[in-house]
């Protein structure tokens, strides 16, 4: 995961215009929440809600919504410090929610995952499956069905013979379980999204990342994990998230290489209960090999109704990042505008990584901004009458 930095969470400001093309010159629809920075590094990986007054993100910190204010909460061994981040969360209710990622903070026993639980006063570590004492498990995605029924997905490496192995884990109300499947190449899980016990979905990358990696998709039919033959577009390809609506309606995003040394371009798939295929997707640009378009995240109001975002880079190859959202209408993907809140330092590194669905009307989407040195949280959030006032695009 690239390592981005920190300041508190503004409205976007003027300034930030030198750096966002013609297309976004509207009024976005999308207006910054301020957050709370406690940590050295405080982006947010992930999000997940019971309701619009109990939403949890994590990442390299972790922070709460109680429906009027956002409030920053220690975890055990996530210090900010980019040693540890929290790659998933599920929110059941007040007093019941997971989180789940790695750490490498101790260099005796290196990369291992992190689980924990939030009884609603505290976030405590607990217990996953057992691993040999050579085993390296790392968590990057979460999905809860149900109060005990929810899985976590990653891989696990051997370093003792270097096999890597693709890693599923489920909760069951009572225990932690696990179930691997063996990677003859390499490669990730990164999402995890279910609609139903018998229809989850978790996708991700096999291969080398950036030179020949191929989308990756596993569903578990409630009886075990299988690999679902998926679409690929060019020379790289990867998928970071996964959204389940239904079981003839499945969207996944991520990036894609046509040529090498090339920018990346967003890549949408959507499986219609038959097959994979790639869905025509809108990029900023790409001018030059600079301005690559990623996406590392979907979340969606309705099945016409749904928004992919992450970042794309500046042109000029300043390494200037900016917040970039795409949105489904049913017909077609379009690029929305969305705010840059970084306004300091000079550097604009501004990231989408994760949204959750609010209401049939409102949606919040997290991530980072960045003022150097640090990583700051980024929150920003659309309802039905900011998106449908002026001129914004739908």
């Amino acid at each position: 995961m690239t390592l981005r930095k920190r300041c508190l969470t503004i409205i976007l400001q003027a300034g930030i215009a030198a750096y966002w093309p013609a297309h976004a010159a509207g009024q976005s629809a999308f207006k910054v929440v301020p957050t709370p920075n406690e940590n050295f590094n405080n982006e947010l990986f992930a999000v997940s809600a019971s309701s619009p007054s109990d939403i949890w993100a994590v990442g390299e910190s972790t922070i709460h919504f109680d429906g009027t204010t956002w409030t920053a909460f220690p975890a055990p061994m996530v210090p900010g410090n980019n040693t540890s981040t929290l790659q998933g969360v599920a929110d059941i209710s007040p007093t019941d929610a997971w989180a789940v990622g790695l750490t490498n903070a101790s260099s005796s026993t290196g990369v291992n995952q992190l689980i924990e639980h939030w009884d609603g006063t505290q976030w405590s570590l607990f217990a996953g499956p057992a691993f040999g004492s050579t085993d390296q498990p790392a968590l990057f995605g979460l999905t809860a069905i149900t109060a005990n029924d929810i899985w976590a997905v990653g891989d696990v490496v051997n370093t003792s013979n270097g096999i890597l192995s693709f890693l599923f884990e489920h909760w069951d109300g009572t225990a932690w379980t696990k179930t691997t499947a063996q990677d003859p190449v390499s490669g990730f899980l990164l999402g995890a999204s279910s609609d139903a016990t018998n229809d989850v979905w978790a996708v991700g990358y096999s291969g080398f990342l950036n030179e020949s990696s191929k989308t990756l998709v596993f569903h578990y039919d409630g009886t075990a994990w299988q690999t679902v033959a998926s679409a690929n577009t060019g020379v790289a390809d990867q998928l970071n998230a996964v959204v389940a609506l239904a079981p003839n309606n499945v969207w996944a995003v991520g990036s894609s290489f046509k040529v090498e040394h090339s920018a990346s371009l967003t890549l949408i798939e959507h499986f219609d209960g038959s097959s994979w295929t790639v869905v025509p997707s809108p990029n900023v640009g790409p001018v030059n090999s600079n301005q690559s378009n990623r996406l590392f995240g979907i979340t969606a109001l309705s099945e016409n109704d749904i928004y992919a975002f992450g970042s794309f880079f500046a042109a000029s190859g300043s390494g200037h990042q900016m917040t970039l959202v795409l949105h489904w209408d049913g017909s077609a993907w379009s690029i929305l505008p969305s705010p840059n809140p970084t306004t300091k330092g000079g550097f604009l590194s501004d990231v989408l990584f994760a949204g959750v669905a609010l209401s049939p009307d409102t949606l919040l989407i997290v991530g980072s901004e960045d003022e150097a040195p640090h990583t700051g949280t980024l929150a920003v959030e659309s309802t039905t009458a900011d998106r449908t006032g002026g001129s914004n695009p739908r």
